[in-house]
């Protein structure tokens, strides 16, 4: 699978987890150059709480458009170091 936005690869991997129809990346295999710290979290129920990256290609930022469970609950400790994503990220094969 791969994750693209603005024409830029930012994750790869023949190893994602998919939960609720997202493909989880193994944080090994985003590229860290396109990712930056986001202020946002969120909580799930049965997730945990999920803390945001911005998304950076170029001169172009997505905010807040990937997304991992540092701590996931043991319901979802498969997602633990992965990412996710969102907001114009393509999740294609």
């Amino acid at each position: 699978m791969r994750a693209i936005w603005n024409g830029t690869t930012l994750a790869e991997s023949d190893d994602t987890v998919v939960v609720e129809g997202n493909h989880y990346f193994p944080v090994d295999s985003i590229v860290s150059e396109h990712f930056a710290p986001s202020d946002k979290h969120t909580i799930c129920p049965w997730k945990g709480t999920a803390s945001y990256y911005d998304v950076v290609v170029g001169d172009e930022r997505n905010a807040g458009a990937a997304w991992f469970y540092p701590t996931p609950k043991q319901a979802a400790g498969e997602i633990r170091d992965h990412v996710a994503f969102w907001r114009g990220v393509e999740v294609t094969p």
